[in-house]
């Protein structure tokens, strides 16, 4: 039996899920068509496999997701990492928090930004533009949103401008919706030792 993470952390958890995932060599037509398109266009999760049991809501989805996280211009992707990982730390999502801080730290290659976010917390000392980034996106997601003009007036400080600004509240947005699906329909879990 694995044992279920609650700590953060930057070392990606597997993802346990408490619904059966599609067995992709059973999926009916639907299933495969809103299965062709996954975020990283590299394989199919059982997350995704999970959500292929409603096809209709999944198609848009990974469009949506890729649109948002993998866009060129405004933010970087390194930026939009960091606000999912200030979501996630909000919605207390274990897994989403593992997942975009490691690929944070593979982009901005650097992981002193995320061992001081998760050893202090969401006040962590970093440079004036990721510090801005990461607070606005924990207010955001926080219920109700606590973001507030002076918020958006640090994010244009630091150098933000309104392409940056929307990609960064899409991410947190993005994670507001996603963090709270993969709660329900799993947990995460060590990975086994290889």
């Amino acid at each position: 039996m694995s044992k279920v993470v609650h700590e953060f952390t930057a070392v990606v958890p597997e993802w346990k899920p408490h619904v059966t995932p599609v067995d992709i060599t059973q999926a009916s037509a639907a299933q495969l068509d809103a299965l062709k398109v996954t975020p990283s266009n590299r394989q199919v999760s059982d997350y995704l496999l999970v959500l292929a049991h409603d096809a209709e809501t999944l198609k848009p989805r990974s469009p949506l997701f890729n649109g948002i996280m993998y866009n060129r211009g405004g933010l970087s992707r390194a930026e939009r990492e960091l606000g999912a990982v200030g979501a996630s730390i909000v919605n207390r999502c274990i897994y989403c928090a593992a997942v975009h801080a490691s690929r944070y730290n593979q982009l901005a290659r650097d992981e002193t930004a995320i061992a001081r976010i998760f050893a202090e917390g969401l006040d962590a000392e970093l440079d004036p533009r990721s510090s801005a980034i990461l607070r606005f996106a924990a207010r955001l997601s926080e219920c109700p949103p606590a973001a507030t003009a002076d918020d958006l007036s640090a994010l244009r400080q630091a150098g933000l401008d309104d392409e940056e600004i929307l990609d960064l509240v899409l991410s947190a947005a993005l994670f507001g919706w996603a963090n709270r699906l993969m709660h329900t329909l799993g947990e995460p879990v060590e990975a086994p030792a290889v």
